[in-house]
């Protein structure tokens, strides 16, 4: 499959609709942008049955702002609506196929666990550091005394 055009207006569905989703953000005037879309496009017609969607960061700001990217080109990686990866920095055609590969064997099961064990266990310390009084506040009630 070729390449396609990500937007603010297909995000969601590109994501919740596909397993595995590639998102290169890129612009115009970048020159690593311009050397990694050969790659990305040549890995895309060998893969099929991933979608490849490339993010123009002039023309999507909010995109970029929404993923947080500073850098540029910065690939993206979705499996079944999960980011697990991203990184900036071009890649050839061998780098790009590895991580591909790495992602398809991934165990979704697992990478699901290890995110709620992580989600439970920053609750818990924030939970922990609402209870605790402030160092102010003790500060505070000490220079009364």
């Amino acid at each position: 499959m070729a390449t396609q055009e990500i937007t603010v207006e297909n995000i969601n569905e590109t994501i919740t609709g596909n397993d595995i989703v590639l998102l290169d953000f890129w612009a115009s005037w970048c020159g690593p942008c311009r050397a990694f879309a050969p790659v990305f496009e040549n890995v895309s017609e060998k893969n099929p049955e991933i979608v490849f969607g490339k993010v123009d960061t002039d023309a999507q700001q909010e995109l970029a702002q929404a993923f947080q990217i500073s850098s540029i080109p910065t690939l993206v990686i979705f499996r079944e609506q999960i980011p697990i990866f991203a990184q900036p920095g071009a890649m050839n055609i061998a780098q790009l196929t590895e991580i591909i590969e790495k992602v398809g064997q991934l165990d979704m099961n697992e990478v699901r666990a290890e995110i709620a064990q992580q989600q439970a266990s920053q609750q818990a310390t924030e939970e922990n550091s609402q209870g605790a009084p402030s160092t102010q506040a003790a500060q505070t009630s000490g220079d009364e005394a």
